[in-house]
């Protein structure tokens, strides 16, 4: 293999070895130049019709068919498309296989795929197959399996999986990485991420939910709780950290060691709200209430990954990057670079957040405004789109997907042994060596 050549396109050179001429990888399933994106949902609940309403407000996107298996997810979705002033989607409900038949319908240029996590990895792989382009919300899978077959299907099939981590677009950690591309920081030395933020009110309340009128996610998410113990949420964290240190682009995750504390939190809210006598009250929960992962890489960085849903705290992915020259940290948006700060002082964050400031979001802050999660969702959901209107790779791609959500279950298996160091895999089989970046803050989209 010349060295020269990146993971994006190998996929592309593995396709077309694997298929000769009866699938055009990467570049075909399009017909041609077509100014509108026909996009296929699968999965509305509360994340999928965040990204309909999302999807909704684009001139540039037709929305044909929508799949959810729960009837009152449908309707509602199917209601929103036409009240946009667009035709009627096709629904399909019938089943937990009805997203196969959307698949095939052969008027689409991709799907999002928005449903509780364990069907993420047979959905995507199925759309993959069906020659679309894939937006996979987090995880992408749940099991080190789940994670190769994504990629092995992506690279044998020339398809794309975007993976719609939102928080890579998060305006303050975008900054933060045109600071370490531009060398403010040094050689990077240490990261810190996690994911920090209370869900015993969601996990529980079968009224709660994250959007409105949406449902609750604890008829699925809790389970996770009762029958794992790892870092369940990994993404939200690592992939921005990814991006500052050139994960899959001349770096690479090499060992993960994990602990757990005990489990109190998940019981205790269940005593406190409901007693003793509450159905769930006698359930013996396996996820720790704290984990907490360390990552080394092949450059010789560490990184400290955090999971806390099941205790009261307020909301923080524990953000930190810091190098030879400085660092800076989220929760008190303060920044220090040696030679530019007051010596031994933090200097606010703002004046570096205005200097640094990405060129995407200053210029679609305007789009981005209202647009979910900080305007965050809005970018996500452009790259897709632009990445199928342009029939280009998109800017996160399988091989992201992968490595970012391996490390849920890689966790699970260090607990499990006591703490002992596991070994990450390596999903571009060495190109990471050589591959270059495809994140950029100041990219076209």
């Amino acid at each position: 293999m010349p060295d020269s050549m990146d993971r994006r396109s190998f996929l592309q050179t593995t396709a077309a070895a694997g298929l000769g001429v009866s699938l055009s990888p990467l570049h075909g399933f399009r017909p041609g130049p077509d100014p509108s994106v026909r996009l296929g949902l699968i999965g509305v609940g509360a994340r999928g019709t965040s990204h309909l309403r999302g999807l909704l407000q684009r001139d540039d996107v037709e929305i044909p068919a929508v799949c959810d298996v729960k009837s009152e997810n449908l309707d509602r979705a199917l209601d929103l498309v036409q009240q946009s002033g667009r035709s009627r989607p096709e629904g399909y409900g019938d089943g937990e296989h009805a997203y196969r038949d959307l698949l095939s319908r052969g008027d689409l240029d991709g799907v999002v795929i928005s449903t509780p996590w364990l069907w993420h990895v047979p959905m995507a792989v199925d759309a993959m197959e069906a020659g679309l382009f894939v937006g996979l919300e987090v995880p992408a899978a749940t099991t080190v399996d789940g994670c190769w077959d994504l990629v092995r299907t992506a690279e044998r099939t020339g398809s794309h999986c975007m993976f719609l981590e939102n928080v890579c677009y998060r305006r303050d950690v975008m900054a933060v990485l045109k600071m370490v591309r531009e060398g403010l920081f040094g050689e990077p030395i240490h990261c810190r991420c996690g994911y920090q933020h209370s869900l015993l009110p969601y996990l529980f309340d079968e009224t709660t939910s994250f959007g409105p009128g949406t449902g609750a996610v604890s008829s699925w998410r809790t389970e996770h709780y009762t029958k794992r113990n790892g870092d369940l949420y990994t993404t939200h964290g690592i992939g921005p950290v990814a991006h500052w240190l050139d994960i899959n682009s001349g770096n690479r995750f090499e060992r993960l060691t994990s602990t757990a504390t005990k489990a109190r939190g998940m019981h205790d809210h269940i005593v406190e709200e409901g007693g003793a006598d509450h159905p769930k009250a006698d359930v013996d929960f396996a996820q720790g209430d704290i984990v907490t992962s360390t990552i080394t890489t092949a450059n010789g960085e560490s990184i400290i990954m955090t999971h806390d849903t099941s205790l009261p705290r307020p909301y923080s992915l524990g953000f930190r990057m810091q190098g030879t020259d400085g660092l800076w940290t989220v929760d008190n948006r303060s920044v220090h670079i040696e030679g530019r700060s007051p010596a031994h002082r933090w200097e606010d964050w703002e004046s570096y957040q205005q200097e640094f400031d990405a060129a995407l979001w200053r210029r679609h802050e305007e789009e981005a405004e209202g647009a979910g999660h900080g305007g965050m969702d809005y970018f996500v959901r452009n790259a897709l789109v632009e990445s199928i209107k342009r029939d280009v790779a998109p800017p996160i791609d399988v091989y992201d997907a992968a490595t970012w959500s391996v490390l849920s279950p890689l966790s699970e298996r260090s607990i499990e042994r006591g703490g002992e160091p596991v070994s990450i895999p390596d999903f571009t089989d060495g190109r990471w060596l050589t591959d270059e970046r495809s994140f950029d803050p100041d990219a076209e989209f």
